[in-house]
């Protein structure tokens, strides 16, 4: 990760949509389901495909839509996409395909890294993933004859135990190739949520502070310190889940939720539950009553996206402006405001003195409009300096970085240098996922979103037309497996994990692999979560949403 400090620390894609989708000759797509996740992108490669002949290599263990549209299909089995990229890596090296150029002017670590991949020769790798020799190879010598390549993820890279190595291993593979710093090319992960990228950039990680400056640099800190008119602390914090264990064990006492739905959305739903009722305050900030609602001893209304101004930061970077089209109803308040009268409150004592430095210059929390907070981000976060409201008030767009108020902003991120210096090669060795089959569980459970919902559904559930669509939980099983469970005609199952059990209407499809199901979590009738273990990635804290071990049974409708 510190080879591409910039765009890997935020998540961010290094190149433009318009760029990749225009210039890539390959596209190499693993663990997106980009149609349905992340539809325009999806159909910009889709488009590129068809109108311009570009080559699509799709890696994932489901048959998802862009398989139709794809050179290759490499079908995985779920949690082994480490294995299967340093496999194409030692092919790639093997045959003398790499960017010989690139990697001597360019990287760090390449005789370490390459020792590991003398442990994925064809046949073990092949053996890992289930994917043939055959397939691995032609794979790689089409990503290592055409360039540049496009690597293009999301979660289903990153929701692993060793999600951080997974992201490491597929820089690795593009600076093998010289796929950095050049159009068409580069490390593209596709974000979540519509402002995730946005959050992020703005300090909504425990580690850094807004600009992705490290919470542990007491330079930064002081910087801070001093335009807050308070403390700053260089010990970094906890994730979300860290949080919410906490909770239950009584080192957090109090917890201020805002636009989550951790019912819904977190791993090992009953889990959550417990360490939710445990906790002593909850505070709850959203726009309808979710499944997390009924744990919180205040609501606060919210507003959504329409009935407020302010920026959103999409997946590549790009800034824009949102302008409010409705008013709010009732007592309901764009976020900023709810969090500054909370603010203010909390910093006044009772006798009325300000409990921070008010001659800092960021310490009044008297903002009157989102402007106010765009100058102080203007002033802090140094790759959003030249973010001005003005200018997006004009229509302009740009990627950060902008650093000055003339800057047209970073389309391609690591041109000719990386923002460390050299890229630095990270030696990654396969780790199997946290939880396999046995003979009690004998199912891989893998879990996502479709098409017509989104994440908890608190959104999507209330739309009459998207209902009439998607009306239900399904959970997607194999044709054998269907006759091996006896469903002989009945549409249920009932999954079981070591944390909870589910029932809902069976998709008897082949889109999943013999052996794996396929479940979403947008319905809290039969959430997936309720079968998903918190085993985190130790360095990112992310749950291993994409596999875990289930039994499947067939039960009467």
């Amino acid at each position: 990760m510190a080879g591409l400090a910039t765009a890997f620390g935020s998540g961010a894609m290094s190149n433009s949509i318009e760029d990749v989708t225009q210039k890539a000759k390959v596209f190499f797509v693993i663990g997106s389901n980009t149609t349905e996740q992340h539809p325009i992108i999806g159909m910009k490669i889709r488009q590129a495909v068809r109108q311009r002949n570009a080559l699509l290599i799709v890696a994932d263990p489901r048959q998802i839509p862009l398989v139709d549209f794809a050179t290759l299909h490499l079908q995985h089995k779920p949690g082994t996409d480490l294995a299967l990229l340093n496999g194409l890596m030692h092919i790639i090296l093997k045959n003398g395909w790499e960017d010989k150029e690139f990697i001597a002017e360019r990287t760090e670590g390449f005789e370490e890294f390459k020792a590991v991949l003398e442990h994925y020769p064809p046949h073990v790798a092949s053996e890992i993933t289930g994917v043939s020799e055959d397939l691995l190879y032609e794979a790689a010598q089409l990503m290592a004859t055409n360039k540049p390549m496009a690597a293009i993820w999301a979660m289903g890279i990153t929701q692993h135990i060793k999600g951080v190595h997974n992201v490491l291993a597929l820089a690795n593979l593009q600076m093998l190739l010289g796929n950095i710093g050049i159009p068409g090319g580069g490390v593209n992960p596709l974000r979540g949520q519509n402002n995730v990228q946005g959050a992020c950039d703005m300090g909504g990680l425990p580690n850094v502070y807004p600009a992705y400056q490290p919470v542990t640099s007491e330079e930064a800190a002081k910087k801070f310190s001093q335009a807050w008119g308070a403390p700053m602390s260089t010990k970094v914090g906890m994730t979300v889940t860290e949080m919410i264990p906490a909770a239950k064990a009584g080192h957090i006492k109090a917890l201020y939720i805002m636009a989550e739905d951790p019912i819904m959305s977190d791993a090992d739903t009953n889990h959550v539950r417990t360490c939710l009722e445990a906790c002593e305050f909850i505070v709850l900030q959203e726009i309808f009553y979710t499944e997390t609602a009924p744990y919180a001893d205040v609501l606060l209304p919210g507003v959504s996206f329409a009935e407020k101004c302010g920026t959103f930061t999409n997946t590549e970077r790009r800034i824009q402006l949102v302008r409010q089209a409705l008013q709010p109803l009732g007592e309901a308040r764009p976020d900023w405001q709810i969090l500054t009268e909370v603010a203010n409150r909390i910093l006044t004592n009772p006798s009325g003195q300000r409990k921070v430095d008010t001659q800092a210059p960021y310490a009044r929390w008297d903002y009157q409009h989102p402007s106010q907070i765009m100058e102080e981000i203007n002033a802090l976060a140094p790759s959003y300096a030249g973010v001005k409201y003005t200018r997006l008030e004009r229509g302009e767009t740009f990627q950060w970085p902008v650093l000055d108020e003339n800057h047209p902003g970073t389309p391609i991120l690591h041109v000719g240098k990386f923002a460390r210096g050299l890229g630095k090669f990270s030696a990654v060795e396969y780790i199997p996922p946290a939880e396999l089959p046995d003979e009690n569980y004998p199912f891989i459970l893998s879990t996502g979103r479709v098409l017509y919902h989104w994440h908890g559904g608190e959104l999507t559930r209330r739309s009459q037309g998207l209902l009439e669509i998607y009306p239900k939980p399904l959970i997607e099983i194999h044709p054998e497996d269907a006759e091996r469970i006896g469903l002989n005609g009945r549409r249920r199952v009932r999954v079981t994990s070591r944390r909870g059990s589910i029932e809902a209407e069976a998709w008897i499809t082949d889109r999943v692999l013999p052996g794996m199901i396929y479940a979403n979590f947008h319905f809290p009738e039969a959430s997936a979560n309720v079968l998903t273990h918190a085993a985190l990635d130790p360095i990112s804290k992310i749950p291993e949403f994409k596999v875990c071990a289930v039994r499947v049974e067939a039960v009467e409708s």
